[in-house]
């Protein structure tokens, strides 16, 4: 494997100092025409090329900006990730997108990864329900936004979209069309997301007049497709079967209706599904699904552009604030869910 090739390589080459050769490349004007060629003859000779990365830590300004997401498989966080970089790309940085899978673990390495390269920031879905993770990362002085999470008991800024209310919608739906017993299909009890939308669901009961009962939840490791196929088949497995379900994404909701198809069960007259997210799959499945949008792109956006705020520097900047921001989701409804009861 080839070594790349230094600043005092060009310099041995040239027969000068590694300071004329960082004149030549930083200060042309300031090294004789003679020896500015010889330098630039070496350069082009050898295929040096600087190192940015290098400069950047010289300077303290990194233009990476750290993207940490729980599952890059999921479409949804594709589209956080796409508003993060448009903004990130108009203010002249590059993202760099890494996946926890949802493990705690991994979350710790990609979170020391970003402080080893001192980026400029950190945008974070945390998978780390203790938060351990953050409070190590954020002695590192790195500023952070998380993205789909509120920053409770944090003085960070968020960007998070009301999922009390999004669950709220997708039962009160389900109960406006007739259903009195639903399944919930969950995902890892220490997100925060889900354990918000089961609060929505069961407010959304609650003003129904119905209780707790009427809300049977089976909880998943993941919250992916394949995931969604095994609760659909313990769904299946269930004697008093619930008539509708409601999963905490979309990908878990593709996985129940695949179980659903393969069983013969008829999607919605059977059984009427919701799922959360409204990613591009939802409308385009077998029986289209009825989802709860969650508004993707700008939510990367709007956390890229607090991140920038946050770390803008220059005479006359005002002070940045941190703040909350908390967006609403909206019910999409298709055919998964419209069967007369």
């Amino acid at each position: 494997m080839a070594q790349s090739v230094g600043i005092k390589d060009v310099a041995r080459a040239a027969g000068v100092s590694v300071g004329t050769v960082s004149n030549v490349i930083n200060r042309p004007d300031t090294v004789a025409g003679e020896t500015r060629a010889r330098v630039q003859s070496a350069i082009d000779r050898l295929g040096y090329v600087r190192s940015e990365s290098a400069r950047q830590l010289r300077a303290g300004r990194s233009r990476i900006m750290g993207l940490l997401v729980l599952d890059m498989g999921n479409p949804f966080f594709v589209d956080v990730a796409r508003g993060a970089e448009r903004a990130a790309r108009d203010a002249g940085l590059g993202v760099m997108v890494c996946n926890s899978a949802q493990n705690a673990g991994e979350e710790a390495e990609y979170l020391s990864l970003f402080a080893e390269q001192r980026v400029r920031g950190v945008l974070l879905t945390p998978a780390d329900a203790t938060g351990r993770n953050i409070e190590t990362f954020r002695r590192h002085g790195i500023p952070f936004v998380l993205v789909d999470r509120v920053a409770e008991g944090t003085t960070e800024c968020s960007v998070s979209v009301d999922d009390v209310a999004g669950g709220a919608l997708a039962v009160r739906h389900l109960v406006d069309a007739g259903h009195r017993s639903i399944a919930y299909v969950s995902g890892p009890p220490g997100l925060n997301q889900v354990r918000d939308r089961r609060t929505g669901a069961l407010n959304a009961l609650a003003e129904a007049g119905l209780g707790e009962g009427a809300l049977r939840e089976l909880p998943t490791e993941r919250l992916d497709v394949a995931a969604g196929r095994d609760a659909g088949a313990r769904l299946l497995g269930l004697a008093d079967r619930p008539t509708a379900v409601f999963c905490a994404n979309d990908l878990l909701a593709l996985g129940v209706l695949q179980a659903m198809y393969a069983a013969g069960v008829v999607v919605p007259d059977d059984l009427a599904i919701v799922g959360y997210d409204d990613i591009e799959f939802a409308a385009a499945a077998a029986v289209p699904l009825t989802s709860v949008r969650q508004p993707a792109v700008t939510m990367g956006a709007m956390a890229a552009e607090l991140l920038l705020e946050e770390t803008e520097e220059g005479e006359g900047q005002a002070a940045h604030e941190h703040r909350r921001v908390v967006l609403q989701p909206e019910l999409v409804v298709r055919r998964s869910s419209l069967a007369a009861r």
